[in-house]
């Protein structure tokens, strides 16, 4: 988004988890804050140092340690690159079970961290479910090693492990804030032999949510994306890469919504069977106006990259307010409208401050992604935005996060998405795992406001590695 900026004097990059633990008993002594960091692909701020942290790069940490091509099972350091780890397992027959737009640059611990979801997980579903162990490095004195679900530990790498509690879960979505992940155990996916895309011309977003359900109905198991975008979307993609329109033609009224459709099976004739049949009556009936099959490779990426496009051509345009949310899907684009009426009524779309207002995202987890793009970061549009963007998504019963976390964006605004008693949870999650606070600190739910665990935003100046001012735990 380019909004953040980071002020630290101090980048560390280990090449093992034991140079991490030595690091962090360190910092713990002597009470160096420390911001982990990955492939910096994140959208709310979440790897920046606020004032002097250290920051903690994984980037020297990205070898694949174990592969088991039976069951599937990759391990890895939390380094990896999601691409590279795509393309090593892709010789094998296997594939990651995440795909994001970032994925030439984002490492996996990232990804689990923030509990990255992206374009398939409607098929293989989140982090929750197909991360089988974690390996994490905690802020205390010994720097200790957690291993949880790691080949060669106890109860490693298993896919059924009921034996108390799950502990790897509380990291998956933590943000960096209970320990430094260095290592990642996960579920991978057959590589389907037989992919189709399609591309969809629907009327208006009630047609869209009847596509999603007679979609699920037609093609049931070999269903692996469900992506959608408005004409706003379509046109600024259109625009900033030159393609043609996959249409002929205005849609009625001028604007449409696009739907992409992704099946991945094993069975190239019945997937193409069930396509086929689901998109005959989806135009007999009336429910779409016109659709685009993809006939090769080319085809299909191209169709892709109308949907894959987006962010990138919103960010030509101009600044852009980034939000991901999730809500209802019924409910997904009235935020989309109620927003560009507000902009409207306040004179930032006829001064030009707002230049337009995208509405996209996966249909199948209610995930939307609204990017508001501006002239210029302007106080006035911020304030236009926020706090009314979380506050509409609460009313409609959503989350003000649905995959890129809080970061340093969203944790002031924690209350709108979880109660106070969740948030007392919380804290005392975070003050078990790291007692002084030490692991980005103005991340999530943040320490500043709790009198006995305060972290003061005035860090001193008389020290080169600028220790943290907290009490002693």
């Amino acid at each position: 988004m380019q909004k953040y900026e980071g002020h630290s004097q101090v980048l560390i990059k280990p090449k093992s988890t034991e140079e991490v633990s030595k690091i962090m008993a360190y910092c713990y002594k002597e009470r160096i804050a420390v911001v982990p960091q990955g492939g910096n692909t994140g959208l709310v701020g979440g790897s920046t140092p606020v004032y002097d942290e250290v920051i903690l790069s994984t980037e020297g940490m990205k070898e694949v340690r174990h592969f088991d091509e039976v069951s599937g099972i990759l391990t890895t350091d939390g380094g990896a690159i999601l691409e590279s780890l795509s393309n090593y397992l892709a010789p094998k027959g296997y594939m990651m079970p995440l795909d994001l737009g970032a994925k030439g640059s984002c490492h996996i611990a990232g990804n689990v961290s923030t509990n990255a979801g992206g374009l398939r997980l409607l098929r293989y579903g989140s982090l929750h479910g197909t991360v089988l162990g974690i390996e994490a490095v905690l802020a205390d004195e010994k720097g200790t090693v957690l291993s949880v679900g790691m080949p060669g530990g106890r109860g490693g790498a298993l896919r059924k492990d009921n034996t108390g509690y799950d502990l790897k879960q509380l990291f998956i979505g933590a943000e960096g804030t209970l320990g430094v992940i260095t290592g990642v155990s996960i579920m991978t996916p057959r590589l389907p032999t037989a992919v189709n895309v399609a591309v969809l011309c629907v009327p208006d977003f009630v047609g869209v949510q009847r596509v999603f359900k007679e979609t699920r109905i037609a093609l049931g198991e070999i269903l692996s994306a469900f992506e959608f975008w408005d004409q706003e979307g379509l046109d600024l993609v259109l625009h900033h890469t030159g393609q043609k329109a996959p249409f002929e033609g205005t849609p009625e009224g001028g604007k449409a919504f696009y739907v992409l459709v992704e099946t991945s099976g094993s069975n190239k004739d019945h997937d193409d069977e069930k396509l086929g049949t689901l998109l005959e009556k989806l135009l007999e009936e009336e429910i779409v106006s016109d659709g685009v099959l993809a006939q090769d490779e080319t085809q299909v990426a191209s169709l892709w990259s109308l949907r894959e496009s987006l962010p990138e051509a919103a960010g030509k345009l101009g600044k852009v307010y980034k939000y991901d949310l999730s809500m209802p899907v019924k409910d997904m684009y009235s935020l989309v409208e109620e927003a560009r009426v507000r902009f409207e009524s306040q004179g930032l779309i006829q001064d030009g401050s707002i230049k337009t207002t995208v509405g996209y995202g996966h249909i199948g987890d209610g995930n939307l992604h609204i990017n508001i793009v501006a002239n210029k970061w302007d106080e006035r549009v911020e304030k236009a935005i926020e706090p009314w963007i979380y506050g509409a998504t609460a009313a409609r019963n959503g989350s003000i996060s649905a995959e890129h976390g809080l970061g340093l964006m969203k944790a002031p605004y924690l209350a709108y998405s979880k109660s106070d008693e969740s948030i007392d949870v919380m804290q005392a999650v975070r003050k078990l795992f790291d007692p002084r606070g030490i692991l980005s600190p103005f991340v999530l739910s943040s320490f500043l406001d709790d009198p006995g665990h305060s972290l003061k935003p005035v860090f001193s100046l008389l020290f080169r590695y600028k220790f943290l001012p907290v009490p002693k735990a």
